[in-house]
């Protein structure tokens, strides 16, 4: 998909106290799952298992070579195979207070009007805090793919105790789907649970228990929506870190054009947002401490 923007940014958007403040509630965050749970409990994951460390769907522990700044491509000629690298590296913590969304959003809403996307959506996933130490980046990736295969899958328990995958249920016209109210007014895609078990990570959560394979999800403000637009905020000055650069690939048709290092949100309190689908990484840290803050917003697939 070609765009006339690929991306909009806001420089110093936010205020050096505002940003303490994100800091602050991250940094709490961070220490207080770290010290109750090991370094294990703030390590960032990847869909797929990829990260440093991590567990691949097929349960098989990833290699300790770090493939930053890798393509595929490059990754092939060197002969590393997919399985013995890791393509993220870093701390992360999850916020969630209605103050961060307040704060945010409203730009979000600019953002999205103003580099003419104009999508639609409706509710943003938990603010991702990160935290990029020396030698710590996230490799090529996308935060989405725009399309209905990558939407979020609805799965609950069942009576048997164990998660059950959902089957959304279509309206007369099958162009849409039932939609019903909660209490609150909170509208939702309307389910039935199947006899269908679903796939449940190899990797068990804090509390040992089975959590649904990446994609399923029993959130309701998640069923049938995708990450249609990504945000980061950058939270520590340009002197407090070296390197940790976001960098896009707009892809091949892009020509010369096709890799961009953002310069323009090294500044405290700035933040760029851009369509999920867009391949993005975070370069390696040099030297310091990289602090920012992701939120993802999600809506229904493109019409």
């Amino acid at each position: 998909m070609q765009l006339v923007n690929n991306y909009y940014f806001f420089k110093s958007a936010l205020t050096p106290k505002q940003c303490t403040k994100i800091l602050e509630a991250g940094m709490t965050e961070l220490t207080k799952k770290s010290s109750a749970y090991g370094e294990d409990a703030i390590k960032a994951q990847t869909a797929d298992g990829k990260e440093k460390g991590g567990v691949t769907m097929a349960g098989e522990k990833t290699g300790n070579v770090a493939t930053a700044n890798m393509t595929k491509q490059k990754q092939k000629k060197l002969g590393i195979k997919e399985s013995d690298g890791y393509v993220r590296d870093s701390s992360i913590a999850w916020l969630s207070d209605k103050w961060l969304y307040d704060m945010i959003h409203p730009f979000i809403h600019e953002a999205n009007q103003k580099a003419g996307w104009n999508y639609e959506w409706n509710f943003s996933e938990a603010c991702q805090f990160t935290k990029y130490e020396p030698g710590q980046f996230y490799g090529w990736h996308a935060d989405g793919s725009s399309d209905w295969p990558s939407m979020y899958k609805p799965t609950l328990k069942g009576k048997d105790g164990k998660w059950k995958i959902c089957k959304l249920i279509p309206n007369e016209k099958g162009t849409d789907f039932i939609m019903e109210k909660d209490e609150f007014g909170n509208s939702f895609p309307k389910v039935e649970i199947t006899d269908q078990d679903c796939p449940v990570r190899k990797k068990k959560d804090l509390w040992n228990n089975d959590v649904p394979a990446t994609g399923f999800t029993d959130n309701r403000f998640y069923w049938a929506k995708i990450r249609k637009l990504s945000m980061t905020l950058n939270l520590t000055t340009p002197d407090q870190y070296k390197g940790g650069n976001l960098k896009f690939d707009f892809g091949p048709h892009a020509g010369r054009g096709r890799f961009k290092t953002c310069k323009e949100i090294r500044d405290q309190g700035s933040m760029i947002l851009f369509p999920s689908f867009l391949h993005h990484q975070v370069t390696p840290v040099t030297s310091g401490t990289r602090y920012s803050l992701v939120i993802w917003s999600l809506g229904r697939p493109f019409k």
